[in-house]
């Protein structure tokens, strides 16, 4: 049979690249978490590789990871893992490496406590590294829980630290590329592993509409985060409470017992547990100002977010919200992580007050959106990778 006349079309088969994510764990669900979330969606294909996945910790956030590929490691199987993680940080080196990556042209690590910068590829393949801080751990920044003041602790850890620093170390030479959740952490990586970085904010949520509300006269301050040593929930407490001004304060952590008891001394405070993403909205807008008394903060996503709702922020002067907070214009520093020092920064702001405008913070607030962290993140791969990946 004779061929049709004609022109036949070149046919170019495009390789298909394979791109994995790594984070450190999958037990909670806080700022790591949403960066996590984001990168997924830019690359909804890729795996996830986790030391450990808990969805039963999870709460209502277990639903984000449902239609997820999600590999664990073998320390997944060891009873009660999510508590022995911290004590047993020395096999960290075991479980990153324990993975395979052959075959895969990029590599994302969304890397933290856990280190899953540790990870080894093959030459051909692209590491990037999201660093949201080298491990607080190890190089004197405040922890989730204060174990240093007990002695035993205290030895143990400067045993095992060593150690672990060494690996944090050689770990860092393996990332062909380093971002920086923030100019803080950026100045960390250049510290602790002398190597260059590019910053690229993580994103924040920014509602599509927002109904105005009139707040009340009795209007709360409001705080939420991952109840941890370093946020320094303490200090919103009893501030507001020493005033006699209303606070509510949401987020769940291992101080979780310690905030309830806390709490329980001021009839202006009331604790609510872990919250919603909807519910966070609600507060949000109905709150007077957020307290941000976080100390050595790697990023500080909580003032953009209340910025976001057109609300100021009251933080101290201290690591990231140094760069997520505009004096006089989205919020208010104040300088010293003592009681004294809030209150009489909330006092100092209630004379100020009216001067914030809800337009101005909420434009400050889109400049950090997700569409412009998934824009940079695309463009940062396809101009550093072999190929144009």
């Amino acid at each position: 049979m004779a061929k049709s006349a004609g022109k036949f079309k070149k046919v170019v088969v495009m390789k298909k690249f394979k791109i994995a994510l790594v984070h450190d764990f999958l037990i909670d669900f806080g700022g790591a978490e949403r960066v996590l979330c984001a990168l997924k969606e830019i690359y909804p294909q890729a795996p996830v590789f986790v030391s450990i996945y808990k969805p039963e910790l999870l709460g209502e956030f277990k639903n984000k990871f449902k239609d997820w590929e999600i590999k664990t490691s073998w320390f997944q199987k060891i009873p009660g893992a999510e508590k022995l993680i911290s004590p047993f940080r020395f096999l960290l080196p075991l479980i990153w490496e324990s993975f395979d990556f052959s075959g895969f042209d990029l590599v994302i690590s969304s890397s933290s406590w856990a280190m899953p910068k540790g990870i080894i590829t093959s030459p051909e393949t692209l590491h990037l590294c999201y660093c949201h801080t080298p491990p607080r751990y190890l190089y004197g920044y405040p922890t989730a829980r204060p174990w240093q003041k007990y002695w035993l602790v205290r030895v143990y850890t400067k045993l095992v630290n060593g150690f672990m620093k060494k690996y944090d170390w050689a770990s860092s030479a393996r990332v062909d590329y380093f971002i920086a959740n923030s100019k803080e952490v950026q100045g960390r990586i250049k510290r602790f592993y002398q190597r260059d970085s590019i910053v690229i904010n993580p994103p924040v949520e920014i509602p599509k509409k927002l109904k105005k509300v009139k707040l009340k006269k009795d209007a709360p301050y409001f705080f939420a985060s991952r109840l941890a040593s370093p946020k320094n929930h303490d200090l919103a407490v009893k501030a507001c409470g020493e005033l006699k001004r209303s606070l509510l304060v949401a987020g769940d952590g291992p101080l979780r017992g310690e905030i309830e008891k806390l709490v329980a001394q001021y009839p202006t405070v009331k604790y609510l547990g872990r919250i919603t993403d909807k519910k966070l909205g609600e507060l949000y807008r109905q709150c007077r100002a957020v307290i941000f008394p976080v100390i050595e903060e790697d990023f500080g996503i909580v003032p953009l977010e209340a910025n976001a709702y057109g609300k100021p922020v009251i933080a101290l002067f201290s690591g990231g919200a140094k760069e997520t907070v505009k004096e006089r214009e989205t919020g208010m520093f104040f300088k010293k992580p003592t009681v004294n020092s809030l209150k009489k920064a909330i006092l100092k702001f209630e004379k100020k007050e009216k001067s914030f405008e809800p337009e101005v913070m909420k434009e400050w607030a889109k400049g950090f959106s997700k569409s412009r962290f998934k824009r940079e993140i695309k463009d940062f791969v396809y101009s550093h990778s072999r190929g144009g990946l």
